[in-house]
């Protein structure tokens, strides 16, 4: 099968070598997906001519959140006192602005709860001084870090958005299996970290997912390419 049409984005390598195995990483460009799209539909129209029996694909967790309308202008997000407050004190990765911006943190409010949120904030605090970081995150667990904010290198129009995490991901997982005949990873990465979200079946090794992303072959600002075609090589 001719996969040259889905070359590396810049920087970035098809082929990475992990404690697994060798694997080839296709990414896969798309439109820009707004709410209500339909994610079987982006499957026929962008991946399904490129897959064979053992492929696994890798979507960003990003365009998942989006499709299922989780994602915000955040003109339309009115953050609460406690917002403005808490999000003060949360990390700012470069990477992404994660709960470090009002905006987040309200949709973190809201989604989560205040006393989850509130309970991570005490836990920062205390630990704080001693230079653990992150524990924040670790409270309130992949729904709170996988909502992020606008970013200037994100594309338009999600340059000026805030988004939840994906609602039920392992289903979505399951569903895009059922339509595509492929193992399915719901994935959120970055250059600095990976967090699996939701998977089509619980036999797939996260460790595994993990290393084939261990440098973030997608790309969501100009390369549009939110999805990859994941293969091993023998």
């Amino acid at each position: 099968m001719d996969m040259s049409a889905l070359a590396p984005n810049e920087g970035k390598e098809i082929e990475i070598l992990t404690g697994y195995g060798r694997f080839s990483r296709y990414p896969v460009k798309t439109h820009v997906v707004y709410a209500g799209d339909s994610l079987t539909e982006i499957m026929d129209k962008y991946v399904m001519q490129y897959i064979q029996p053992g492929d696994m694909i890798f979507i960003s967790e990003k365009i998942v959140a989006i499709s299922q309308g989780r994602a915000f202008d955040i003109d339309d997000i009115k953050p609460s006192r406690l917002a403005n407050t808490l999000c003060k004190f949360v990390y700012k990765s470069p990477y992404g602005i994660g709960l470090g911006s009002p905006w987040t943190m309200e949709l973190a409010i809201r989604d989560i709860g205040v006393l989850k949120i509130l309970l991570a904030a005490f836990c920062s605090a205390v630990t704080k001084p001693f230079g653990i970081r992150g524990v924040f995150y670790k409270v309130v667990g992949d729904k709170g870090r996988a909502i992020d904010g606008p970013c200037s290198y994100t594309l338009p129009p999600y340059n000026h958005y805030a988004k939840l995490a994906p609602k039920n991901p392992v289903a979505v997982a399951k569903t895009l299996k059922n339509h595509t005949g492929c193992d399915v990873v719901i994935i959120d990465a970055n250059d600095i970290g990976r967090e699996v979200l939701g998977i089509s079946d619980k036999s797939i090794n996260i460790d595994m997912c993990r290393e084939i992303f261990a440098d973030n072959p997608l790309g969501q600002a100009s390369q549009q390419t939110p999805i990859a075609i994941v293969r091993k090589e023998n």
